[in-house]
């Protein structure tokens, strides 16, 4: 029988290419998001939860996975894949774009992982994958708040596996570059957008397909509980930094 697995910022990209890759495969899923309405709009069957939540609402993301384990067992993988990028410049974005970036892309991740490590830990057994960035371990003009959430990520599951690879609980990271996604639609700063668009073009235009990320993150989860692939990043081979 398939356990559980819990999806964050399922309405879109990399999570709604999971959340399609995981239902194909029968898996019971628990689908988060602010836009549930996207999410119910990928017209998924079978075993699906799907509840509104917001990561940085800890109380509201834990009350949407406990009536999941309720229905479905514990959380066998969670998926931190919520995440916001706002481009900008540190000497003119505001600064509530950097709060937005932290609470979501750090403190979202860090919610989720509270809620499930101690059954986790409890059952010697379970897996979170933290979707990060290659902006996690290298630096992009524009990006200085984003790089240094995504560092945040890279840091913090890092030290999180550590902790509990001795109770047999895994943590993995995947960390994507460019990709066909919709974090760029709630972008302010149009000269931090343009460049970015520039940056795209001089790959070809073409950056990554969610999907393949999705591809990824089932290899990476369906490796024996044993076995811990600790990161993998992943872009097109067109982007060439």
């Amino acid at each position: 029988m398939k356990k559980l697995i819990v999806i964050t910022g399922a309405s879109s990209g990399f999570g709604a290419a999971m959340a399609r890759l995981f239902n194909e495969n029968d898996y019971p899923l628990l689908l988060l998001g602010r836009r549930t309405e996207k999410i119910e709009a990928l017209n998924l069957s079978g075993e699906i939860m799907i509840r509104h939540a917001d990561v940085t609402d800890q109380d509201e993301l834990s009350k949407a996975i406990h009536e999941a384990e309720a229905k479905y067992g514990a959380t066998d993988l969670l998926i931190n894949n919520a995440g916001v990028m706002l481009l900008g410049n540190v000497w003119k974005q505001s600064s509530k774009e950097w709060q937005t970036m932290l609470d979501t892309n750090v403190m979202g991740v860090l919610n989720g992982m509270q809620i499930v490590l101690p059954e986790m830990k409890e059952n010697h057994h379970g897996t979170i994958i933290n979707i990060s960035s290659i902006a996690g371990f290298k630096a992009f003009q524009n990006h200085a708040a984003y790089v240094a959430s995504k560092f945040g990520v890279h840091g913090l599951s890092e030290t999180v596996r550590q902790e509990v690879s001795g109770e047999n609980v895994r943590v993995m990271l995947v960390a994507p570059g460019a990709a066909e996604t919709e974090l760029l639609t709630h972008v302010t700063d149009d000269k931090a957008l343009s460049e970015y668009e520039e940056w795209k073009q001089s790959m070809g235009g073409i950056t990554l397909d969610p999907k393949h990320v999705a591809e990824t993150v089932k290899f990476m989860y369906e490796m024996p509980q044993e076995v811990n692939i600790r990161e993998v990043d992943i872009a097109a081979t067109a982007q060439d930094n």
